[in-house]
């Protein structure tokens, strides 16, 4: 089973789609496969990551953001600003899919793992999911 999610960002930060992703499993009524999730953008990622504190997600978001800062002047490709470079190389450090068992007929993610876009740009964008449930 295929299903795409559109998901709003307004901004950069992560951006929880456990929900939305646990319903395309509860739909596809698979008892042990495997769940694909891959988004279709250059500029934004997924990661897995803890969803009890938000200072957790703060931090990381930060950490990237001084890893890869904006206005770096040896960036050619700037068209779409600023952020334009720094939120490709945030994308191509991260990752662009994911793969989450299905263990009797759900995600098998850990107590404190949620599934996350991350939002590498300033400005809000629909970012698009492709989720695959197989069996």
């Amino acid at each position: 089973m295929n299903d795409t999610l559109t998901i709003a960002t307004s901004g950069q930060g992560l951006y929880e789609v456990t929900t939305e992703v646990t319903a395309v499993v509860d739909r596809a009524a698979v008892d042990d496969g495997l769940c694909t999730v891959f988004i279709r953008h250059t500029s934004a990622s997924l990661t897995i990551q803890e969803n009890a504190d938000p200072s957790a997600r703060r931090d990381l978001a930060a950490w990237l953001n001084r890893l890869v800062p904006e206005n770096d002047p040896d960036f050619t490709h700037t068209s779409e600003g600023p952020d334009d470079m720094p939120s490709h190389i945030k994308a191509a450090l991260t990752s662009t899919s994911l793969a989450i068992p299905i263990v009797r007929r759900s995600l098998a993610l850990g107590t404190w793992q949620g599934i996350y876009v991350w939002e590498h740009r300033c400005q809000p964008h629909q970012r698009k999911l492709v989720i695959h449930v197989s069996s």
